[in-house]
């Protein structure tokens, strides 16, 4: 999904410089020395567009404000959370039973019991919902309580990962149940479980946190903290050198100016997240499959690492990273133009006037969408429009914000950001299943393979390794053959923070970070340095 499911950072405001919350590190919403050394002000580029796991807020867990039946430790291996224990599964992989943690409190009090649970998944899976991430949990056919205490669900299909998508965070019935789950205002106003409740949101500016006191893990040391929103990656840089923030995420050449601040630690996330270019099948150009091959060759990844990631990255040969489990070995390919102009050459696609080829009067020509404001999005694409032009093929670049982008998606390219850690599933269908396509950010370029589609469910619906191995080798290797993206960087998240705080560290992080992922994934566990 792209970086608007949280919002893009285009689509952001760039967060006020007269914001008076944050007017100094640690000053958050505090007006007192002991305050403030308890208070951690993040600058972030985007914010979410809801707050509500009804609609896909946390979904991945990482939320401070909720809570899921399981959690993810440092290394994302499953623990418990509201649950006291790793679920009990029967039936072949059909059944999975959850015991709830005695004693739970939502923020506003109430106890957190079993109906709570049935009514965050039933309503999650509600087609009347809008949540585009509905897919994710397809393998579920029933959720009930069995007391208050105990939550049982019955899948359609042994489903392997589904453990790991209990992290959705659970919502209360006696609040949420009493509102439309689309327009309620519970999607500004959250009540749950987690370590802290939101005191203040002002959109496009900050939004506000302090502990919550009926948190089941114990006191925070951090009491209270604030994400400022800055869209703008210098902003941003320019707002923690003169002390106005705390930490920041920031993109790898900015970060580089911190590296000899004594003050300051920068912490580098290895990802899943990659960058990609769209290209729509129901594009005039990019329709053309030759089109989508010759880009694939004439492009130079490794150029892209080096010169715009300043290293901290790796080519993307396909959706899943080098070193994931599952990826695909042998379908490294360097850039090859000799091999784009054959492609280009057999396909009709001649050279002509200014060096772009056309082919039946329709010139190799269309347009390429970035979300305005992200600089290592903009340099990704105009490194890619002088790739493909050395191939004959035009490509123009332009910023735009995500309200403009949306309408175009279906017909033009965009420059996008993907990646989800976890399972193979949990990133691939929903970049790539026709049944998707244009479901929101689902499926983007509408990607349709028959074979990759089949592949996709025999990867979901297996417990077998080498069953799912194989899916997942060939859903790879059809990408290469068959492009519906180019596939560009894997990219290392940059964190810079001020050192004074104990704790604090890095997780294997999807595509979405800065706001949940981060070093502060764990800020409820950070201890002040001695």
């Amino acid at each position: 999904m792209t970086t608007r499911r949280i919002r893009s950072a285009a689509a952001a405001a760039a967060f006020a410089a007269g914001v008076t919350a944050c007017s100094a590190p640690g000053g958050g919403t505090g007006d007192g020395e002991a305050e403030a050394a308890g208070s951690v002000v993040i600058g972030v580029g985007s914010e979410p567009d809801t707050l509500s796991p009804l609609l896909g807020y946390g979904k991945d867990g990482n939320s401070k404000i909720f809570d899921g039946l399981l959690a993810r430790d440092t290394d994302l291996k499953l623990k418990p959370a509201l649950a006291t224990a790793l679920p009990k599964i029967a039936d072949g992989g059909r059944t999975y039973t959850y015991t709830l943690r005695d004693g739970v409190k939502f923020s506003d009090g109430e106890p957190l019991t079993a109906e709570d649970v049935v009514y965050t998944y039933r309503t999650v899976l509600d087609a009347k919902t809008n949540n585009t991430a509905r897919s994710e949990l397809d393998a579920i056919k029933d959720v009930r309580a069995d007391g208050d205490d105990t939550v049982v669900f019955t899948l359609e299909y042994p489903y392997a990962p589904f453990a790991a998508r209990t992290v959705l965070p659970i919502v209360p019935e006696h609040v949420a149940g009493k509102q439309d789950p689309n327009t309620g205002d519970f999607n500004t106003k959250p009540v749950g479980t987690g370590p802290y409740v939101l005191t203040n949101w002002s959109k496009g500016e900050k939004l506000a946190f302090k502990a919550n006191p009926h948190y089941w893990g114990g006191k925070p040391a951090v009491k209270s903290f604030t994400m400022a929103v800055i869209a703008d990656d210098n902003v941003r840089a320019t707002r923690l050198r003169s002390g106005d923030l705390d930490g920041a995420v920031l993109p790898p050449n900015l970060a580089a100016t911190f590296e000899k601040d004594d003050g300051r630690r920068t912490y580098r996330a290895k990802s899943y997240d990659f960058r990609a270019v769209t290209l729509p099948t129901a594009g005039k150009v990019t329709g053309d499959r030759a089109i989508r091959q010759a880009l694939d060759a004439a492009v130079d990844r490794q150029a892209m690492v080096d010169k715009i990631l300043d290293g901290a990255g790796r080519p993307a040969y396909g959706p899943l990273p080098l070193d994931d489990p599952a990826y695909a070995r042998g379908i490294e390919r360097p850039r090859d133009l000799a091999t784009a102009e054959r492609v280009l050459d057999d396909a009709g696609w001649k050279p002509g006037s200014g060096g772009i080829r056309a082919k039946d009067g329709q010139r190799a020509s269309f347009t390429l969408y970035y979300p305005s404001g992200d600089k290592v999005r903009q340099d990704h694409a105009l490194a890619y429009a002088s790739d493909a032009k050395k191939a004959g093929i035009e490509v123009k670049v332009e910023g735009a914000t995500w309200e403009v982008i949306e309408p175009r998606m279906k017909s033009d390219a965009v420059l996008a950001g993907f990646g989800s850690v976890g399972d193979p599933d949990f990133g691939l269908y929903t970049l790539l299943h026709s049944s998707l396509a244009g479901d929101g950010f689902n499926n983007m370029a509408h990607y349709d393979n028959p074979a990759v589609d089949e592949a996709l469910d025999a990867g979901r619906r297996s417990q077998d390794r080498k069953v799912r191995g194989a899916a997942y080798e060939k859903i790879q290797q059809a990408l290469v053959e068959n492009p519906g993206y180019t596939f560009l960087t894997h990219i290392d998240h940059l964190y810079v923070l001020a050192d004074r705080w104990d704790g604090l560290t890095t997780q294997l992080e999807p595509h979405e970070h800065g706001f949940a992922s981060g070093p502060w994934w764990n800020i409820e566990d950070w201890q002040p340095k001695k």
